[in-house]
């Protein structure tokens, strides 16, 4: 399919710019994809804001749209119909593999969908070429009856449920999360449907109206205690598990000193290195656990799908509600300075090719 599309590109730190780019090209077992949507993700804000990725570079990959034309040899797609696509699929057969851990995975660091450039996910553009071990392992079909605005969670919540998996949560768990952004209320959410009490901090009152909505009714005002206001939840013990959702090295601290003796603390968003301080005797002596969980897991890949199709049917999960606002990508620039400096009514960002 030649000819010209619009795309956000990279081109420098801080630089992201609306050009006229051609459209991808596919080969045999490739696909192309007409975006709808595509959400704008903490992670590619990392790489637009510190240059860890050489430019040009189209990024997005939370995304979800219309195959537009079909490879040769590609089988049980056709043109037309709406789907999803992740952009990272790992080998299954490596070391890590095996061992479950995909995210390390070679083959998984690889990035599968492109826009144009070095592959960087593409979805911040008006066409993506899926390649072809995405097609085969990663390219979801999305029902009509589930718009493409709650389809493009797809991959964020598996990442969030991958988290809630490895935690096993049970009924008597007291759960705290750490900052109530998309991801953040995704996380207490998912934490809440295991049985578990849910405590959520954030600095903007207007967040927490929003995850009122998912049945997230223990705010806590971070600008005050917010570890003695989870002590006070616990009879002084401190919450069984903190989920830190933003990436701020600072807050490691406040998730060490508000979780229990042998409770355990989930990084989420730390995905810059740096530097925590924290008392290293709260792991040894307290038996804290501090831990971490990144990027998508292939082995719940169908169980994600069909919380998010179901969640919208049912109302229990319908993730259009954290979308706050929607860009062309004309206003990539002031997308990204809105969803790399949060405001009280700003929750998610999305793009809409």
């Amino acid at each position: 399919m030649a000819g010209m599309m619009k795309a956000a590109v990279y081109r420098d730190v801080d630089m992201v710019v609306c050009e006229e780019i051609p459209v991808p090209e596919i080969g045999a077992g490739e696909v192309l994809v007409r975006i709808d949507t595509c959400g704008v993700c903490g992670t590619d804000l990392k790489k637009i804001h510190t240059g860890s990725h050489a430019a040009p570079r189209v990024f997005g990959h939370e995304m979800a749209g219309t195959i537009a034309a079909i490879g040769v040899d590609v089988k049980g797609f056709s043109i037309g119909e709406r789907v999803m696509a992740f952009h990272h699929i790992p080998c299954g057969v490596c070391f890590y593999c095996k061992k479950q851990t995909f995210a390390q995975c070679e083959t998984y660091k690889k990035v599968g969908t492109t826009a144009g450039f070095e592959a960087a996910g593409g979805g911040f553009a008006e066409y993506i070429r899926v390649m072809d071990w995405i097609v085969a392992k990663g390219l979801v079909k999305v029902p009509d009856d589930i718009p493409f605005e709650q389809a493009a969670f797809i991959e964020p919540v598996n990442t969030c449920y991958k988290a809630i998996r490895m935690l096993n949560l049970e009924a008597d768990d007291t759960v705290l999360v750490i900052g109530q952004g998309s991801i953040g209320v995704i996380l207490a959410a998912l934490a809440k449907r295991t049985g578990a009490t849910v405590l959520t901090s954030d600095l903007y009152a207007e967040r927490h109206k929003v995850a009122a909505g998912f049945g997230l009714d223990r705010p806590i005002d971070a600008r005050g205690d917010v570890v003695a206001e989870a002590k006070k939840a616990t009879s002084s013990r401190g919450v069984d598990v903190v989920l830190v959702a933003v990436g701020a090295d600072s807050l490691i601290t406040q998730a060490m000193d508000a979780v229990r003796a042998g409770g355990r603390v989930m990084l989420f968003a730390s995905t810059q290195h740096g530097t925590a301080a924290y008392d290293p005797t709260a792991v040894c002596m307290d038996e804290k656990t501090l831990m971490g969980s990144y990027s998508a897991s292939v082995a719940i890949q169908d169980e994600g799908v069909e919380l998010v199709f179901q969640g919208f049917r049912d109302g229990s999960l319908d993730l259009t509600k954290l979308i706050s606002h929607r860009f062309g990508l004309e206003d990539c620039a002031e997308a990204v300075r809105l969803a790399s400096n949060p405001e009280p009514g700003s929750m998610k960002i999305v793009f809409k090719p």
